[in-house]
């Protein structure tokens, strides 16, 4: 029984770890989950801390993504049991992140409290690099509601993963020194005094005005939620319905707002194809001065390539030189098929709606309209930090996202993406503008606290006025570079610590 002990552990202290993110946001679960992982991974024999690091990511990640089925098997048409196993498959693949974690603590023997956050902050990164990175589920977006939420304008939610990992390194340091080597304890607790130090530089962090509102340039924003049942969306005889419940969505808000913003392809046809709809609109919004963006798919005329874009509907639109962004990081299977003459004969689940999309650039000009500048992310691209920082400028007034969840039905998949939102936002310190068809459609402010959100599953739209911010966090400034540098530091002062350390017990042996 003693050996299937850390298995268990491993196991269970997994999918705790799913109950830190939203919707269920008992944040602390963050630290009990890391502090199983350590247990598996400090594990006396190596074999099994690679087997229990891998069980732990296994049920992490297999809770976690579970809401991947959902597309898999109601939207693929893929059966049940293949939608689960699939979803099982890249839990296997993500789990292989927190084994290397656990073989570079077997393989180097570490133990210093610090090492812990550097080496997960090194798997991490990989997990969000490899095969165009899947970084859902870091421990950091866990924490945007607690007191140490002012850590991610300075370094960001990978400086927040950091945080948790090292905390839960010392509480697990100090339990096994109080356990087997109270000698040990000191170390410890010097580490836990630096925690206090870097808690109270956060919560004073999270008081700190890195930017101010600029009232005077405030906007009125309505954002129209059609509630298009994901099965309904790309049916071409609901077509005419979907135009339809749009258009008085528009309607009815043309004249009130400054600007009106439709979710991710929220007309399921080509945008060069429903011109009729789009000239109407054309007029509607000369008369009105009320300017839309619309989540769309666009064909490029020259070389017939598809986008998921977003564009702007004003006075002088055109659909070959409107403004627009198109999404650059697109998600496998989904939006694109790789390897595709081999997948897409093997089945339905490889053929998804529109799966053929050609990638936008990587940086693009911001969006502009009525004055104000949008940096703009579609669906999943929310959840890259780093790309969004990249396209930041100092004009930028608000974020932007717009997507379609209802690929997950009522599944916590919804909420743990509006969770990442939220962080981009705090972390930038820019309020955020998020577009749904079916939620979480919502307002944030630049300290990622919602300012309104409309219910799930409803039609409706949902209108703020909303300030920009002037000014800069550090994050916003530098992006994820400081606490890669600090990670690095860390290694190497822990490596020369180590050579001095052999050195003078060689010298010291040889007198």
């Amino acid at each position: 029984m003693k050996n299937l002990l850390p298995y268990f552990i491993a196991s269970i202290s997994g999918v705790l770890g799913v109950l830190a993110f939203s919707p269920y946001d008992y944040w602390i679960c963050a630290y009990i989950s890391l502090l199983g992982l350590l247990y598996a991974a400090k594990t006396s024999k190596k074999s099994t801390a690679l087997w229990a690091a891998f069980l732990w990511g296994l049920s992490f990640f297999a809770v976690g993504t579970a809401w991947l089925h959902v597309s898999i098997h109601q939207f693929g048409g893929s059966p049940l049991w293949l939608s689960y196993i699939l979803v099982l498959l890249l839990a296997a693949y993500l789990s292989l992140y927190p084994v290397l974690f656990a073989y570079l603590i077997q393989r180097f023997k570490v133990r210093s409290v610090m090492m812990f956050p550097v080496l997960w902050t090194f798997t991490e990164f990989l997990r969000g690099w490899i095969l165009t990175g899947f970084p859902w589920l870091q421990f950091g977006y866990t924490q945007i509601d607690t007191p140490f939420a002012g850590i991610a304008p300075i370094f960001g939610v990978t400086g927040l993963t950091f945080f948790v990992m090292w905390v839960s390194a010392v509480v697990f340091t100090v339990v096994s020194a109080l356990l087997t080597s109270p000698r040990k304890i000191n170390v410890a607790a010097v580490n836990g005094i630096l925690l206090l130090v870097v808690a109270g530089l956060a919560s004073l962090s999270s008081s700190v005005n890195y930017v101010k509102p600029v009232e005077d340039k405030a906007m009125t924003v309505t954002l129209a939620q059609g509630n298009i049942a994901q099965n309904l969306k790309w049916d071409p005889a609901y077509l005419d319905a979907t135009l339809k419940i749009y258009g008085r969505l528009i309607s009815e808000h043309l004249g009130k707002s400054d600007l009106i913003i439709l979710p991710e392809s929220a007309l399921p046809a080509l945008e060069n194809r429903i011109q009729p709809f789009f000239d109407e609109l054309k007029r509607a919004v000369k008369d009105s001065k009320t300017e839309v963006m619309i989540g769309s798919v666009y064909q490029n005329e020259n070389g017939g390539k598809l986008f998921n874009s977003i564009v702007l509907v004003n006075e002088g639109y055109q659909p070959e030189s409107a403004p627009r962004y198109n999404k650059h990081h697109l998600v496998p299977f989904g939006e694109y098929v790789p390897l595709e003459t081999i997948l897409r004969p093997l089945g339905s689940v490889f053929n998804l709606p529109m799966s053929a999309f050609q990638q936008g650039k990587e940086i693009q000009p911001s969006l502009l309209t009525k004055d104000h500048r949008f940096n703009a992310a579609i669906c999943y691209e929310i959840i890259l930090g780093a790309q969004l920082q990249a396209n930041l400028k100092k004009d930028t007034d608000f974020l932007l996202t717009i997507s379609n969840d209802a690929w997950f039905g009522d599944s916590h998949g919804p909420w743990q993406h509006f969770q990442m939102a939220r962080m981009r936002a705090l972390e930038l310190g820019k309020p955020l503008i998020r577009a749904t068809n079916t939620g979480v459609t919502a307002f944030i402010d630049a300290r990622g606290k919602i300012i309104s959100s409309a219910p799930q599953f409803e039609e409706t739209a949902l209108t703020a006025r909303i300030a920009p911010t002037e000014g800069q966090t550090p994050y916003a400034a530098l992006g994820d570079k400081p606490l890669y540098g600090l990670a690095l530091l860390l290694l190497i002062m822990r490596i020369l610590g180590e050579w001095i350390k052999r050195k003078m017990l060689k010298n010291i042996h040889q007198a």
